[in-house]
């Protein structure tokens, strides 16, 4: 059995995410150029390994990003409001000459990635490889994935490899907490028992604020959440 098998996030009712199978944590730092653009990621502190943890999601915890209870008090509302539509249902296309852009923008984390080089949805519009590189690069590095890069060939998505694992998201330019960074297809599944499309990369709210839930919607820089 792959190790991935016993690997799952469950979203609680108005409670936390509890993460099972061993699912390492890492903090991901967003690393800006000195125009203030995000082109990279910086892994950060990895916290030791647990079998089953329960990840704040209501944003209050005094034991973040763990969850202590907090959601109880504050009568926390965790209702989910995303769609349950598979993310090519959701998801516009834009044809390039080189690549085909799909973009679900009800799923936008504001990590800013798509900003570099005048803009992914420009970008993917001029021939040439080194657009198409860029084009593919910022799309990749879209932690919600939101953006998809794909070859108009194969008609396959041009996806970065992740092993397995939850980052957690430091918007270091931002000087804001960012969301849950769940990577290489660990199930999700909702309060009511169902299980939302697995995916590479998706982000979960965790500063408790998104009108997207259990998905990040940015809502944590408008509110300047921390942890």
């Amino acid at each position: 059995m792959d190790r991935i098998d016993n690997m799952k996030v469950t979203v609680t009712k108005d409670g936390p995410y509890l993460v099972e199978g061993s699912v390492p944590l890492v903090k991901q730092t967003i690393v800006a150029d000195a125009e203030g653009n995000s082109i990279a990621w910086r892994q950060g502190e990895e916290y030791e390994t647990q079998a089953t943890y329960v990840l704040c999601r209501c944003g209050q915890s005094a034991n973040k990003p763990f969850c202590d209870g907090s959601h109880k008090r504050i009568l926390f509302d965790g209702t989910e409001a995303a769609s349950r539509e598979p993310y090519e249902a959701q998801a516009t296309e834009q044809v390039g000459p080189s690549l085909i852009l799909t973009d679900a923008q009800p799923l936008c984390a504001f990590a800013r990635y798509c900003d570099v080089a005048g803009q992914i949805w420009n970008l993917v519009e001029r021939p040439g490889p080194e657009s198409a590189r860029q084009t593919e690069l910022e799309a990749g590095l879209c932690p919600s994935g939101r953006l998809v890069a794909w070859d108009p060939e194969t008609n396959a998505a041009l996806e970065p490899e992740f092993e397995p694992s939850i980052g957690l998201v430091d918007d270091a330019p931002e000087g804001v907490a960012g969301p849950i960074w769940v990577r290489g297809g660990i199930p999700i599944t909702g309060a009511d028992g169902t299980t939302y499309e697995v995916r590479n990369r998706v982000t979960l709210c965790r500063c408790g604020a998104s009108q997207n839930k259990p998905f990040c919607d940015g809502s944590h820089v408008s509110i300047r959440f921390t942890a």
